[in-house]
């Protein structure tokens, strides 16, 4: 049976996921007008197949995510969704029942972050599947909180859990049968399904010096937040929020430790807060249902940050982040 041609897919599967100022996805380029005295916050992020996702995914889930990791760097800005570009490279052997489930998963993660689809392109990748999004964010002017604006003394705090996603995805590589069901299933769950922190980003912009998104790792997007800067860090590791999930993985083989502290797909928050900040950072994250948690401080200094143990003797690592080359 012939597949549709380019034209019905975007009629069929992503027109009912436009919104204002996309023309139902019939023109060549949308428009978009932030709100009175607002700037726009533009960032992109693509999911390639066998890369950051197993070709065997539930296609929603996959849309989640390419979705999901665009809008967590939103939230690690202070901004809030106004809407996104898809660009879809579909492999040769694509099917409509694929493209079915994927749509539904990203109309559903669209509704719910109030990020409609403003355009894209559809293509044929020739190879794996590409899934590119460039999402559009807006908050008050001057207000972005940047990456690399932490002082000496500011405490170091992170949102959520660390780690889920990587002993999710390790435990894909290498499963784990004694490990309880619910506990393998919660680590899967968070692997395949960011939780864009988007309910913090006025918190942010409120509290926060800098920020960013933990997408490789704690370890390793810390060191690159002082990247530069003439700043270090120190982290205490007991101190770094996991999941029962990841305690009980953890308790089973204390090495996945360093899988969660460095392991990517985390998208949680990593902020610096100026001390006298901190309790209103706390309880403000609390109040907007977002738990977030002291991890260490920020020092002046050149070295890598350092992540210490129970004992206080600096942990090392084999990698310190996941890196795509």
């Amino acid at each position: 049976m012939a597949r549709a041609g380019e034209e019905a897919l975007i009629a069929r599967y992503f027109a009912p996921l436009s919104g204002p100022g996309a023309e139902g996805l019939r023109d060549d380029a949308a428009s978009l007008t932030p709100s009175p005295g607002h700037d726009l916050v533009l960032t992109a992020d693509a999911v390639v197949a066998g890369v950051h996702y197993f070709p065997d995914d539930p296609p929603g889930s996959i849309a989640v995510k390419a979705l999901g990791v665009n809008l967590s760097d939103l939230a690690a800005k202070g901004a809030v969704p106004r809407g996104f570009l898809l660009t879809l490279a579909l492999p040769d052997d694509w099917t409509e029942a694929w493209l079915s489930a994927f749509a539904e998963g990203l109309g559903a993660s669209s509704l719910e972050h109030g990020c409609p689809l403003l355009g894209g392109d559809t293509v044929r990748s020739g190879g794996p599947a590409l899934i590119g999004v460039t999402a559009f964010g807006e908050l008050p002017a001057g207000t972005i909180v940047r990456r690399q604006a932490a002082r000496a003394g500011d405490r170091l705090c992170v949102s959520g859990t660390i780690g889920d996603a990587a002993l999710g995805l390790a435990l894909r590589l290498a499963p784990d049968e004694a490990l309880d069901p619910a506990h393998r299933e919660a680590l899967r769950d968070r692997y395949l399904h960011p939780r864009p922190r988007l309910a913090l980003a006025p918190v942010l912009r409120a509290h926060a010096r800098a920020a960013m998104d933990i997408s490789d790792g704690l370890v390793g997007d810390l060191t690159k937040m002082l990247s530069g800067t003439g700043l270090t860090a120190r982290i205490e590791a007991a101190r770094v929020p996991l999941s029962p999930a990841a305690r009980a993985a953890i308790a089973r083989d204390p090495a996945r430790l360093a899988t969660a502290l460095t392991g990517g797909d985390d998208y949680e928050i990593l902020c610096a807060v100026p001390p006298e900040a901190l309790p209103a950072f706390l309880a403000e994250a609390a109040r907007v249902g977002v738990p977030a948690a002291e991890v260490g401080i920020v020092e002046a200094g050149a070295a890598p940050p350092r992540v210490l143990d129970v004992a206080g003797t600096a942990m090392a690592f084999a990698a310190g982040s996941f890196s795509h080359f």
